[in-house]
């Protein structure tokens, strides 16, 4: 038998429970059944998270069972957590876990079903996942732990054998997909939308509540204002994080912002191919373009005002400063994460501004041009073309070989041993990234019931800094294909 603890212990159930989507005033959680999986298949098992874990290869069978949701009974029982949060900008109200449930705590770490039925906060839904966006969500989190960002992870992913009907774009064009559920895990899935929907509602006792309960768990002998501090030094890391491996969101709402500074919520994300600082991969958003890569970092400060005037609501000290700090906080790290990956000790913001126009003008391939640089040092014949995706003129080059001249004057003015920059740069420009179009390709192999790319996909993600058999075929640019087809550069959150 699996011994989970008791998540959220101490706080707000709702008991009032009609058995469908009902708002749950004055709670924190509410208690569910997962549905069973009718036909349930192992798809990932990330053996890594497993073992820190210490989930043993003799206890999978049980831990299997129970994350399809096919426990006959669950000790404690699972359950769904409140919050709300604003989605484009606009309070959408109560929003709450609409498919995903929590089964406990096992070794301090919350456990997590997402696509196991209804839950009180499914609202129009039928808190269900389908296989498309669950193994989008299993590889890319499993990626980004590999990469070194903070991020949820995701420890299994099962198909149901159950069909389940959505519609992709929303444009009346629905289908039958293959059912799934993706197990979450991470130290707390708090967030900022916990707290605000206490505040929206003027239940400041359960408020005081939920940040005492936040404080105990997670920043253990801080005041509230350190605590904020703390989570917006957080949130301008992951910001610097994000954008030193090209990763789009998609759907930045404060819903899905971590008090932990964890990426969560990997629902319409797109990474950087084609350096293009606007884009965004999420149709819901195209018009706006809200949350476009460059804007991430300020959506971010925006978020993190609106978790200010929640928890301000029971905090008599002011959090303007810690607020104010996130500027200084994100261009810290993010000139320190720049220098790094040009293997110098700091570079200067004209300087990178230079470089951010370079990549932009000459349409830069994120990735691949950070391993060129690397060729470069390595005395390595090159072609700068294989990592623009602009035909370059010969003053495009002229232009490029310009700024490689300063990037090395720089080098040897800052008097860095070539090797030792060699080596950091290795260790922060990822050989490989789960690309939109390499995991299209994994789910068209599994439309086929062939899974090798699948296995391929996942050796590639667990060495994502090293050239190896799984990575070195995909260190190229996105295929012609990718820019019009749907999952690779446009997506949406249905799910």
């Amino acid at each position: 038998m699996i011994k989970l603890e008791t998540a959220y212990k101490g706080l707000r159930e709702f008991k009032n429970l009609t058995g469908r989507p009902q708002q749950t005033p004055g709670a924190h959680f509410s208690r569910v059944t997962p549905e069973k999986s009718p036909a349930p298949k192992e798809l990932c098992w990330s053996g890594d998270l497993a073992r820190a874990m210490g989930i043993t290869e003799e206890h999978k069978s049980s831990w299997l069972s129970l994350l399809s949701g096919n426990q006959e009974s669950y000790n404690p029982a699972p359950i769904a957590t409140r919050y709300g949060g604003h989605q484009f900008g606009h309070w959408a109200g109560q929003l709450g876990d609409g498919r995903a449930m929590t089964l406990g705590l096992y070794e301090g770490l919350e456990v997590q079903l997402k696509g196991a039925g209804l839950t009180p906060y499914s609202r129009g839904a039928d808190g269900k996942a389908v296989l498309r966006s669950s193994l989008r969500e299993y590889i890319c989190s499993e990626a980004m732990y590999n990469l070194g960002v903070p991020t949820t992870r995701a420890l299994c992913l099962v198909e149901t054998g159950e069909q389940v009907l959505r519609d992709m774009f929303y444009d009346g064009n629905a289908a039958y997909e293959k059912g799934a559920i993706c197990t979450r895990v991470a130290p707390s899935f708090l967030r900022f939308g916990h707290y605000q929907i206490h505040a929206a509602n003027h239940e400041l006792e359960e408020l005081t509540e939920l940040v005492n309960f936040t404080i105990d768990n997670y920043f253990p002998g801080m005041s509230i204002a350190q605590m904020f501090k703390e989570v917006v030094r957080r949130s301008a890391f992951l910001m610097s994080e994000w954008m030193r491996v090209g990763f789009v969101h998609g759907v930045m709402n404060t819903d899905n912002l971590s008090m932990l500074g964890l990426t969560i919520d990997y629902g319409p994300y797109g990474w950087l191919d084609r350096f293009d600082p606007n884009w965004t991969p999420n149709t819901t958003d195209f018009r706006e373009r809200r949350y476009r890569f460059i804007n991430q970092v300020s959506i971010a400060y925006w978020n993190l005002a609106q978790l200010k005037e929640a928890l301000q609501a029971v905090c008599l000290e002011s959090l303007d400063e810690a607020l104010d700090q996130y500027p200084e906080y994100f261009h810290s790290f993010y000139q320190e994460s720049v220098a790094k990956k040009l293997g110098l000790k700091t570079c200067s913001r004209e300087f990178i501004d230079e470089l951010f126009d370079l990549k932009y003008e000459l349409q830069a391939d994120m990735t691949l041009f950070y391993r060129t640089l690397m060729s470069v040092m390595e005395g390595k014949d090159i072609s700068w073309q294989d990592a623009f995706y602009k035909s370059l003129s010969d003053a495009d080059l002229r232009r490029i070989n310009t700024w490689v001249t300063k990037w090395q004057r720089e080098q040897k003015l800052q008097r860095i041993d070539p090797m030792i920059a060699f080596g950091i740069m290795n260790e922060v420009n990822p050989a490989f990234i789960p690309r939109n179009y390499i995991v299209q390709m994994v789910l068209d192999d599994l439309e086929k019931g062939d899974e090798t790319s699948l296995r391929n996909l996942e050796k590639a993600i667990a060495n994502p800094y090293e050239l190896n058999e799984f990575t070195r075929p995909f260190l190229v640019k996105a295929p012609d294909w990718s820019t019009s087809r749907p999952g690779c550069s446009t997506l949406s959150c249905s799910s």
